[in-house]
Parts: C-alpha cells; structure tokens; sequence
C-alpha cells in the first residue's frame, strides 16, 4: 500500500458499482403510458408517481408501465 492509502498498480478500486442505470434499475424515464393489467385502459405516466400506485379509472385495477407489459 502507499501513502495514500490506494493499492499501488492494481487498477481496481473497492466499489461494488452494479452500473444499474435507466431500465436495469427500475426507471424507465419521463413519458410512456400506465396500463391497467385487468382492462387495458391507458393513462400517460405522471413523472415522479409510480404506475403500481395509480388505480385504473374504469375498473379500480393497479395499474403498471407499458414497458413491462412489452417483456
């Protein structure tokens, strides 16, 4: 070890970065649509509320992002 207290040479740091960005974390962006998996009623994604909390207008049905309806 150095004065740093940096391994000398490896090149390799300690972290644990999983490098989980955009749709591998989760998040799928502003946009898109929230579908009702019971109905197929559609409503545009509001930015920073969740699809799985937004209850269907027509049935009462959680709904879910359009995007994981398409995997």
């Amino acid at each position: 070890m150095n004065h740093s207290g940096r391994n000398k040479g490896t090149g390799k740091g300690k972290g644990n970065g999983g490098g989980r960005g955009k749709n591998n974390g989760g998040g799928f962006g502003i946009g898109g649509y929230c579908v009702c998996s019971k109905c197929g009623e559609k409503v545009p994604h509001k930015q920073g509320i969740k699809c799985t909390t937004v209850k269907c207008p027509k049935c009462g049905q959680l709904m879910v992002r359009e995007e994981l309806l398409n995997k």
